[in-house]
């Protein structure tokens, strides 16, 4: 490790830190957002899940150089072509895991809520959603670190992308060790950092499921 050059480029370390999470938040933020309005949609309208679901595992087979390389000739070098593969690619886990929330509310519970006067909107928000909570954010756990991952490609978009994977493709590209090293090693403490703090948010909007494991462990 060349510890002088790693002095000499620690603003630059932490710019594309700055833009690895940033590329990996906007993505996250609409496959979310996607994934959840179709999620709810099909609590409605089941026949709807299939062709989404199809749809989303279609993409996740393309490789990702090969989708990112695609929309260069229609969204040129930008964010956009970008994100568009990076939130393509969070559907697959996201829709399964939103969708498997919703499913795992069990029948007599959403019966408990009807026979309550729960309006279908009411019972989705105070009874359903935060019985689905743990899945989905299993989900945002997965797809959090494979983007993280994902990022480091958008560096073959040039040098104004790929968070620290610019200092990957660099490296590699000058047989430079370090500067491997520089991109990797952040990438992966990132993706350790980021599931980290979902298992936190997990605990904190899941306040029960804590008070219920100690209960079950005197049952025993």
């Amino acid at each position: 490790m060349d510890w002088a050059w790693i002095g000499d480029h620690l603003p630059q370390l932490v710019s594309r830190t700055g833009q690895h999470l940033y590329l990996t938040a906007i993505a996250l933020v609409i496959g979310f957002a996607i994934s959840f309005a179709i999620g709810v949609a099909v609590t409605r309208w089941r026949a709807i899940y299939v062709p989404a679901a199809v749809f989303a595992g279609i993409v996740f087979t393309i490789p990702s150089i090969a989708l990112f390389a695609a929309l260069v000739p229609i969204t040129r070098l930008s964010v956009l072509t970008a994100e568009v593969p990076l939130v393509l690619y969070t559907l697959v886990i996201l829709l399964r895991n939103v969708v498997a929330g919703f499913d795992a509310v069990p029948a007599d519970v959403r019966e408990a809520a009807d026979a309550m006067g729960f309006r279908r909107t009411a019972r989705l928000v105070r009874v359903e959603l935060p019985l689905a909570v743990p899945l989905i954010i299993a989900g945002l756990r997965v797809a959090s670190v494979s983007t993280i991952g994902l990022v480091t490609i958008t560096a073959i978009l040039g040098q104004t992308l790929g968070g620290l994977g610019f200092f990957i493709y660099e490296g590699m590209n000058r047989f430079f060790a370090t500067e491997i090293y520089a991109g990797a090693i952040p990438t992966i403490l990132l993706a350790l950092l980021v599931d980290r703090l979902f298992v936190v948010i997990q605990r904190l909007v899941t306040p029960w499921a804590q008070r219920v494991r100690p209960l079950e462990g005197t049952a025993t």
